[in-house]
C-alpha cells in the first residue's frame, strides 16, 4: 500500500529521512551500469591470490544468489593452479553459519544441510589448509545441493561438464514441452502498473526469507501472467547450471519489465505441511502442498536494457523482438509425478521497483508516465519462444 500510494522514486525518496535518502539515492540517481557501478566491481580485482579459497553460497541467498558463481569464476580464471572450490547450498543469506539448514518456510530439504557444511567442508578445508590434516576424503571442486531430490552432488567444474543446454518451448492451450512448436501463435496480457503482480500472495511488512520457494499459484490465475505447464513428468528431470529465458515480445508501450519464473508444480496428491508462524523466514502456518507452485528460480529483465546495461534503447511498440538473459543458477530435480511450469509477468511487485512502462529515466518517473500496455509472447518456428536450461542425463 505504501509503495503504491507513493508510486514513483521520487514520492518515495521524499517519504525518508535524511540519513535514509543518503544512502538511498545513489542507487536510483545512476540508473545505467555507469562509472559509479563499474568502479565498485570486485570480480576484475581478484588477482594474484595464492591462498586457497572456498567460496560459499545459497540457492535462496536473496541478498546475492550470483556473487559466489562470479567470484568462484573470477578466480578460476585469474589464478591458475591455486586450490578454487565452490560450495552451493539450500540456504538463505549466511544460512550456512547458522541454524540447522534443514527447510524454508514449507519446503524441506530433508537433512541438517548446515551442519552438514560446517562439519564435513567447512572444518576439513581450514584443517587441511592452514594444518596440512589431510581429510578422509578430499573436497570436490564444486559441492551442490541438489534440491527437489534433497541429496549433496560433486562436480568436477560448474556447470557441471556432462550437463547440456535444452530448450523449453512455450506451446498453445499453455503448453510447455522440449519440442518447438510447429505452428504461430501469440499470447498477450494487460500490464498496469498501478495494478502490479505481487511476489508473495500473503501480506508481509518485510522480506519474507521464503519468498524464493514460495507458492505461486496466487500468481497463475491473474489475467497478466502468462503460465506455461509440462505434462506431468514421466522421470525426474535434473537442471544444473544457468537458466536462460529466450523470448520474442512485442510491447505497446516504449519499455516494459519481463519477469521469467521456474516453477515446481508438485502432484495434487501431496501431504500438508504443517509449519509455525517463525519470524520472517515462513508464510502461513500449514499449507496444502498439494498443487504447491514451488518457485525454483526468477528474475527480472528491464527491457530497455535488453541489449546494454549501459545504453538503455526505447521499444518500437508492436516490433517483435528477441530477449535473452539470464535468470541466474540452480541445481533442482524436477520428481517424476511433478510438472514444470514457466510465467511470464511485467511487475513483481514490490521486490522490483514499477516500470511506468514508458521508456525514460525510471527515477525522474511522473504519476502520468505510468500507462497499460499490452505485452505480446510470441511462439512460431521464425519465433519460438521459451527457457533454455542446462539439463544433466539420466542416471
Amino acid at each position: 500500500d505504501f509503495f503504491l500510494q507513493h508510486l514513483t522514486l521520487s514520492n518515495i525518496a521524499a517519504s525518508m529521512s535524511e540519513k535514509q535518502r543518503a544512502l538511498f539515492a545513489p542507487n536510483i540517481e545512476h540508473d545505467t551500469y555507469d562509472a559509479f557501478w563499474q568502479s565498485r566491481a570486485i570480480a576484475p580485482h581478484l588477482k594474484g591470490i595464492k591462498a586457497a579459497v572456498l567460496t560459499v553460497g545459497g540457492w535462496f541467498d536473496a541478498e546475492d544468489p550470483e556473487g559466489p558463481f562470479t567470484t568462484y569464476n573470477a578466480i578460476e580464471k585469474q589464478n591458475p593452479g591455486i586450490v578454487n572450490g565452490l560450495v552451493m547450498g539450500p540456504w538463505v543469506h549466511g544460512g550456512w553459519a547458522r541454524g540447522e539448514g534443514a527447510r524454508l518456510g514449507h519446503v524441506s530439504f530433508d537433512a541438517k544441510t548446515s551442519e552438514y557444511f560446517r562439519k564435513e567442508l567447512q572444518f576439513p578445508f581450514f584443517e587441511q589448509h592452514l594444518k596440512g590434516v589431510k581429510p578422509e576424503r578430499a573436497i570436490a571442486e564444486v559441492t551442490a545441493f541438489e534440491t527437489g531430490s534433497n541429496v549433496w552432488r560433486r562436480y568436477a567444474a560448474w556447470p557441471p561438464l556432462q550437463a547440456r543446454a535444452r530448450t523449453l518451448y512455450f506451446g498453445a492451450d499453455g503448453k510447455l514441452s522440449w519440442t518447438q512448436p510447429a505452428a504461430a501463435g501469440v499470447d498477450e496480457y494487460v500490464a498496469d502498473p498501478r495494478k502490479p503482480v505481487p511476489y508473495i500472495g500473503y501480506p508481509a511488512t518485510g522480506v519474507p526469507k521464503e519468498y524464493m520457494v514460495s507458492d505461486q499459484r496466487f500468481a497463475a490465475t491473474r489475467p497478466d501472467v502468462l503460465v506455461y505447464q509440462s505434462e506431468v513428468l514421466e522421470e525426474d528431470v535434473t537442471i544444473a547450471g544457468p537458466v536462460t529465458p529466450k523470448l520474442f515480445v512485442s510491447t505497446t508501450g516504449t519499455d516494459a519489465d519481463w519477469v521469467v519464473k521456474l516453477i515446481d508444480v508438485y502432484p495434487a496428491a501431496y501431504p500438508e505441511t504443517p509449519v509455525e508462524r517463525k519470524g520472517s523466514d515462513v508464510a502461513a502456518p500449514g499449507v496444502q502442498m498439494g498443487g504447491y507452485q514451488q518457485l525454483v528460480r526468477g528474475n527480472p529483465l528491464r527491457g530497455k536494457f535488453r541489449n546494454s546495461f549501459e545504453k538503455p534503447e526505447p521499444f518500437t511498440p508492436g516490433k517483435v523482438e528477441a530477449l535473452s538473459f539470464g535468470i541466474g543458477q540452480v541445481n533442482h530435480t524436477f520428481r517424476r509425478g511433478h510438472r514444470i511450469m514457466v510465467q511470464v509477468q511485467s511487475s513483481w511487485f514490490p521486490l522490483v521497483d514499477l516500470n511506468p512502462q514508458t521508456f525514460m529515466s525510471i527515477p525522474k518517473a511522473r504519476p502520468e508516465d505510468f500507462k497499460k500496455a499490452t505485452q505480446r509472447v510470441y511462439r512460431a518456428p521464425e519465433t519460438a519462444s521459451g527457457i533454455q536450461v542446462m539439463v544433466l542425463p539420466a542416471n
